[in-house]
């Protein structure tokens, strides 16, 4: 009775040590692989159109916020509809009406460790308001936006507008960098801000024209519309700059890679492979893998542990 005392703790004590082992292995290995799947993607956007208007009506005192975008879409993503309509409480009965329409409308973005890029296309578009079905408040020929954002460089934004522009009717010559200003008796005013690029040292932005629409149409149970509308709008965030192997920061362009001091007690190594690659053998050639000093040392446990019962039932007999 006394043996089988002391054989049951060492028997579990073996089976503990050697599920230890064994189970630890595979947990190292795990979060060895979760710390390699991190990375710094840059960011990139773009909108072919974004609305934020209010529309006041006639038959009520309160106004009815027309917030609508057309194309917009994050990295990476990208997005090639044409027509954009929207439905008001208290407009023309309830009843669908169009915001844009375009031949060709297109939104882009694209990040990665590299670069981050947004573009945008619109081309033969009418812009509508509220209470004016009839008449757009702006028509282009084409307005395009980038915003190019590399690791390490200088971000670049490019916005272009080209062709002829007609603003509540009247064509316009709009000044690049700018602002327009069109005043229509009896229907309105419009304020346009052409080619706006802004860059810093990690991002840029570009947007092709930007409206400060403010129009009194008095059709439609429509008052007054008054806000802002953007066209052909990008932006990128770059990537952080990678580091070199030994984990110095990129040499400048023109200057020598920095010297490093060297370590006497470091080894050549004899075969250096990229961070993610296969790195050991396969099992057909070595009959051993990344996981075998955790089976072994399950087995040492298990060894042990054997022996140490043995010791004890030996001297209990005795």
């Amino acid at each position: 009775m006394n043996g089988n005392t002391f054989r049951m703790p060492a028997r579990r004590l073996a089976t503990v040590a050697a599920a230890t082992a064994l189970a630890a292995g595979p947990a190292t290995l795990a979060g060895a692989g979760a710390a390699h799947a991190t990375g710094d993607h840059g960011r990139a956007s773009a909108t072919v159109l974004r609305t934020g208007l209010d529309v006041s009506l006639l038959n009520k005192t309160v106004n009815v916020p027309l917030s609508v975008a057309l194309n917009e879409v994050r990295a990476p993503g990208n997005a090639e509809k044409t027509a954009l309509t929207a439905r008001l409480d208290g407009v023309d009965g309830g009843k669908p009406f169009s915001v844009l329409r375009a031949d060709v409308a297109e939104a882009k973005a694209t990040a990665t460790a590299e670069k981050s890029e947004g573009t945008t296309t619109l081309a033969r578009a009418r812009l509508h308001v509220p209470g004016l079905p009839l008449l757009s408040v702006v028509e282009v020929q084409e307005v395009t936006s980038t915003a190019t954002c590399e690791a390490g460089k200088q971000p670049v934004a490019d916005a272009n507008l080209l062709g002829p522009v007609t603003v509540l009717g009247k064509k316009v010559t709009l000044t690049t960098g700018g602002t327009t200003d069109v005043k229509v008796p009896g229907v309105g005013e419009v304020r346009l801000d052409l080619s706006k690029e802004e860059t810093t040292s990690r991002t840029a932005a570009a947007t092709a024209l930007e409206l400060r629409v403010s129009v009194n149409p008095g059709d439609l149970n429509v008052a007054e519309v008054d806000g802002t509308v953007t066209l052909a709008e990008a932006t990128c965030e770059s990537p952080a700059a990678p580091a070199d192997e030994a984990g110095q920061p990129p040499a400048k362009a023109g200057e020598p890679p920095a010297e490093q001091d060297a370590d006497p007690a470091a080894e050549p190594a004899a075969d250096v492979r990229a961070q993610g690659a296969r790195t050991e053998p396969d099992l057909a050639e070595t009959g051993g893998s990344s996981a075998t000093p955790y089976v072994a040392a399950g087995a040492a446990a298990l060894v042990l542990a054997g022996g140490g019962a043995l010791v004890l039932a030996r001297r209990r007999r005795g």
